[in-house]
């Protein structure tokens, strides 16, 4: 397995990018302002992250995912964590992520990794998308920010 670059010639994994967030016109924003990286097995596309600088200093995971195939292998983590060591490369203090009130398992996933817990966006979700997400049985409608310093 290796974690690369999209480069300038591919197209992003939509399927996989959909996973994690359902606006194709938000990820094609973010992913044309920032990088996204492939997590790649065997010349198979299974995962993805893009990160975005968002101010001096600053830069966010706009999305990360793993193909539902390759999901409760620690993949998430594994992109997790190189997003992580990207914004140290990249010179970077902190390191934010957002989520959903209903992603459980985001947010464990999030805080194991060092991440905490910084504010919520009320009602993000519907202000921001048109169709209503629901996620292990409740509606998402707040956005749960995390960050992290990167020492």
């Amino acid at each position: 397995m290796e974690i690369r670059p999209l480069s300038p010639t591919e197209t992003p994994p939509y399927d996989l990018l959909l996973l994690a967030d359902p606006s194709r016109p938000m990820i094609d924003e973010y992913v044309k302002q920032g990088k996204c990286f492939l997590l790649e097995e065997s010349g198979t596309v299974i995962g993805v992250y893009v990160l975005l600088q968002t101010r001096p200093g600053t830069v966010e995971l706009m999305n990360i995912a793993v193909a539902e195939t390759h999901q409760g292998k620690g993949l998430g983590k594994k992109l997790l964590l190189h997003a992580v060591e990207q914004g140290r490369a990249g010179a970077y203090q902190t390191i934010k992520v957002g989520t959903g009130n209903s992603s459980f398992a985001q947010l464990a996933l999030y805080q194991k990794a060092g991440f905490r817990i910084t504010g919520i966006d009320r009602d993000f979700f519907t202000r921001n998308y048109e169709e209503e997400i629901w996620e292990n049985g409740i509606r998402c409608r707040d956005m749960i920010r995390l960050e992290r310093e990167l020492p």
